[in-house]
């Protein structure tokens, strides 16, 4: 679906062009193509700016890792003094790594010590990995709708088409057949799919490893009984619970979504929101578990060069403390969240279109289908073309939201309530305009 905004001659077609002669496809990650050219020159707090001077509200986000608003002055702040210090060493530790490791101990309930990584699958591939060390046991329990990166482990299985779903749907060519099957796949807020593997495979599973609310699907919020019937079940089996707090951890709460819903996992997996933007992963866990790290002499293998780079650790140590010292934050980005579907429900029901509106904290999506929403089978009924559609003209209005089906939005720090007024009224409009032309 071509977006009608950008024209033949424009600035964004000729460096879209320019890059596809020397980057595959003209992008560094498959999904920042979306169909029409787009080269951003700047960003600020709540607005980002592309090459032909379009001016755009965004809820993109960069998928999430835009938390405080984009160059945040107490970030850059922090980095640009990061400058002044050392650049990369790679012998021994440098005190940002201790500040950000004990700052994460200090407000994720379930961390006691953690490792840095440069993103978030590098975390979730180190938890697997640790995970099945622990327990020797070869098998790993995800979600169908869940992502965790793009590693071999849990590269399968994410927004999978009707004739796929729960069955074999790999992300990639080039991922081994028993890698593959080493991962199975239950139903997200159905506790007895669960239960039925743990039965069939007794003894073999390492992990169960979820996104507390599957946010790559838009925003499945969990059930109290799923979450606690996760924990004593992998507890009761031997199993770790592996949290993947990539998008959720510090969006929602500054200690993550297991700080909301009261469940502690083994392992927890951040990134996105920790650095608001700059190249940061990390895995947290008990001394017990993270002490069978390679550089603590254990049997797991941690390298990495770039790992707890400084310049990333003191984006990372002023997000995180800015989040802790303003309490009000949490309270703001949620109140805007609601204000943002409170409104989009008013506006569904006074279209009479088939749509639900979803979300929690400051995410919000636009389900076009009728309720209930909890699991992925229910996404299955979501009409693609409509939710694209929506999303495409939005953005084709000056609010960036990612026409790729069931992306969720962000609502940042630098958005204020007449952004989101401004975004319901446009959001009414081209609602109408879908309506009128049988699009939903």
């Amino acid at each position: 679906m071509q977006s009608t905004r950008t024209g033949s001659t424009s600035t964004g077609l000729t460096l879209q062009r320019a890059a596809e002669a020397v980057i595959p496809g003209g992008v560094n990650s498959a999904t920042r193509y979306i169909g029409a050219p787009y080269s951003f020159v700047s960003a600020d707090g709540a607005y980002v700016t592309d090459a032909d001077g379009t001016r755009y509200l965004d809820y993109h986000a960069a998928f999430g890792a835009i938390l405080l608003g984009h160059n945040a002055p107490v970030v850059n702040d922090a980095v640009r003094a990061a400058l002044t210090g050392v650049d990369l060493i790679g012998v021994g530790v440098l005190e940002a790594e201790i500040a950000l490791a004990k700052l994460v101990a200090e407000v994720i309930p379930g961390a006691e010590q953690m490792i840095a990584a440069t993103s978030g699958s590098e975390a979730a591939s180190q938890a697997i990995r640790l995970a099945r060390s622990v327990t020797g046991r070869r098998l790993v329990v995800k979600f169908q709708g869940g992502f965790h990166g793009w590693h071999d482990s849990v590269a399968r299985n994410v927004i999978s088409p009707p004739d796929r779903a729960y069955g074999l749907d790999p992300l990639s060519a080039g991922i081994l057949d028993e890698v593959l099957a080493a991962t199975l796949i239950a139903e997200f807020n159905d506790i007895d799919s669960v239960r039925e593997l743990f039965a069939a495979y007794p003894g073999q599973i390492a992990a169960v490893i979820l996104e507390p609310i599957p946010h790559n699907v838009g925003a499945l919020v969990p059930t109290d009984e799923f979450m606690t019937g996760l924990r004593k079940l992998t507890e009761a089996d031997g199993a770790l619970l592996i949290f993947d707090e990539v998008i959720t951890g510090f969006r929602h709460a500054l200690g993550g979504y297991q700080q909301v819903c009261g469940v502690r996992p083994d392992l927890t997996t951040f990134g996105k929101a920790m650095a608001n933007g700059y190249p940061i992963g990390g895995l947290a866990g008990s001394r017990e578990l993270m002490q069978r790290f390679s550089s603590a002499g254990g049997d797991v293998l941690l390298a990495g060069t770039y790992n707890g780079h400084p310049i990333c650790a003191a984006a990372a140590i002023a997000t995180i403390n800015y989040l802790r010292d303003h309490p009000g934050f949490y309270e703001r980005t949620h109140r805007l969240g609601e204000q943002m579907r409170t409104g989009l429900r008013g506006i569904v029901d006074e279209l009479g279109i088939t749509a639900t509106v979803a979300g929690f904290g400051g995410v919000f999506a636009l389900y076009f289908l009728q309720p209930p929403i909890r699991g992925y089978r229910d996404l299955m009924r979501n009409d693609d073309d409509a939710y694209l559609t929506f999303h495409r003209r939005m953005t084709d209005a000056g609010f960036l939201m990612l026409p790729i089906s069931l992306k969720r939005n962000h609502i940042s720090g630098a958005h204020t309530e007449d952004d989101i007024d401004r975004t319901l009224t446009a959001a009414r409009d081209v609602l109408k305009g879908m309506r009128s032309e049988g699009i939903c």
